[in-house]
């Protein structure tokens, strides 16, 4: 069966932070992680990327990104938040090619590449990592057991005179790039892992039997 044409993103100016992943399945982290966001940054909207396949990710286990896509929708219940599969439509699963694309296509947006403190402690991994940052500027929210070390990190490191202060976190998107943010905030323990293992659901807390 082939999958639906590409979710229109909805207002496709102003500030924008974009959330790229799997979303196997989605969580109430990917929300929690997208208000924050939204309300520190000040952004006007949020695209979640459902990613066709992760380069880093086993294709075992993977659910089809149309029940991906389901999951994301169903998670994403904000006004704000909008589910898509801008990367299937671009043919692209590295994240540096594809900004550059949005980039091309949604000349009037000012672009937020948003992640947890867990992908920046492992983003030199991915493919021209730099240019990531080198692209668009970039918010890390934290995330249990991986802020310290990820503040430590290469890629901290790397770009660490491109570091902004958190009192101007509602001027990230304007600035141009390199220029990154690390974000302090209430953690949340739910992962996609978890979920998938049936130690968690999807809208957080431990399963109970």
């Amino acid at each position: 069966m082939s999958l639906p044409a590409t979710v229109r993103p909805g207002r496709e100016w102003g500030r924008i932070g974009l959330l790229g992943g799997s979303f196997n399945p989605a969580h109430i982290g990917h929300l929690h992680l997208s208000k924050i966001a939204l309300k520190r940054l000040g952004l006007d909207a949020i695209w979640w990327l459902v990613s066709p396949q992760n380069p880093l990710k086993s294709s075992a286990g993977m659910a089809s990104l149309r029940d991906r896509m389901a999951s994301a929708r169903n998670v994403a219940r904000h006004p704000a938040i909008y589910v898509t599969d801008l990367e299937r439509e671009f043919g692209s699963t590295f994240t540096a090619i594809t900004l550059k694309r949005m980039q091309r296509r949604f000349p009037r947006a000012q672009f937020v590449w948003l992640m947890g403190a867990d992908n920046m402690l492992q983003i030199p991994l991915w493919k021209r990592w730099d240019q990531i940052f080198d692209t668009v500027p970039v918010a890390v929210v934290a995330r249990p057991a991986y802020s310290w070390n990820s503040m430590h990190g290469k890629a901290a490191t790397r770009f660490r005179r491109a570091r902004v202060s958190d009192s101007k976190a509602s001027k990230l998107a304007g600035k141009n790039a390199p220029a990154w943010i690390y974000i302090a905030s209430r953690l949340e323990p739910t992962s996609a892992t978890d979920i998938r293992a049936g130690k968690q659901t999807p809208y957080g807390g431990t399963k109970v039997y």
